[in-house]
């Protein structure tokens, strides 16, 4: 069954030079999480930010922090992301020549652990490693840029998951970064997801707790439409 809808505004959005503040305004205004974007300009063809910028924003933020590593290889700088407050960490499974190995890394250094996939990664990669995960992050973009159009293909990788983590019993959060406004999600919340990130959705519109609650609310009426149906 899937758990209570949540909503992590990615920093990836934000003004960045006043991270500090707009980490304090989306907590202030209900989110859940804070989305943490790590772009090497090698697995992606962008660079973002890497541990310092997290160790610098952890003292603003009394939310979760959900860093998401588009790197690779990723093993390395696991560690220095969890000595700098990360809670939940993320990796690409073409990014670990190991991944069940990677999932042990994150989880020995106190974080949750979470599996990405792109557009174009099969659900075979799963098979082996879904008991040992604490999330799924299905991209409905390619990984690279904020401000993509959502595609429409992930729904059904949702509701693939979705079903996979059901049938295990495992509270397993099904996240969908991508795209993500209030004019699908509701879509996104029939698909399974409980857990959706949004960047410009969210960050430097004028009022981010009214974009919060319409995504939750919205997203949590497409559930109740699935459940009903």
């Amino acid at each position: 069954m899937s758990q209570a809808i949540e909503i992590a505004p990615s920093l990836l959005s934000a003004d960045f030079a006043r991270l500090g503040e707009e980490v304090r305004a989306v907590a202030d205004a209900g989110a859940d999480y804070l989305h943490f974007d790590v772009m090497d300009n090698h697995y992606v063809p962008n660079l973002t930010v890497g541990p310092l910028v997290c160790a610098a924003i952890r003292p603003h933020c009394r939310l979760p922090i959900d860093v998401h590593l588009m790197i690779r290889p990723v093993d390395r700088i696991i560690p220095e992301f969890a000595a700098a407050g990360a809670d939940v960490i993320s990796f690409h499974p073409e990014a670990s020549d190991h991944v069940h190995r990677t999932i042990d890394l994150i989880h020995q250094h106190g974080c949750k652990a979470g599996l990405a996939l792109n557009p174009a990664t099969p659900l075979t990669v799963l098979d082996h490693v879904l008991e040992e995960l604490d999330l799924v992050l299905v991209m409905s973009v390619n990984p690279g840029f904020a401000g993509q159009r959502f595609i429409a293909s992930a729904l059904e990788k949702l509701r693939a998951i979705r079903r996979r983590i059901d049938a295990g019993g495992r509270a397993i959060r099904l996240e969908v970064d991508g795209g993500v406004n209030p004019g699908n999600a509701a879509a996104i919340g029939a698909a399974g997801a409980d857990l959706l990130v949004a960047g410009s959705a969210v960050f430097g519109k004028p009022d981010y707790a009214a974009v919060i609650r319409e995504l939750r609310q919205t997203a949590e009426g497409g559930r109740i439409a699935r459940s009903a149906a």
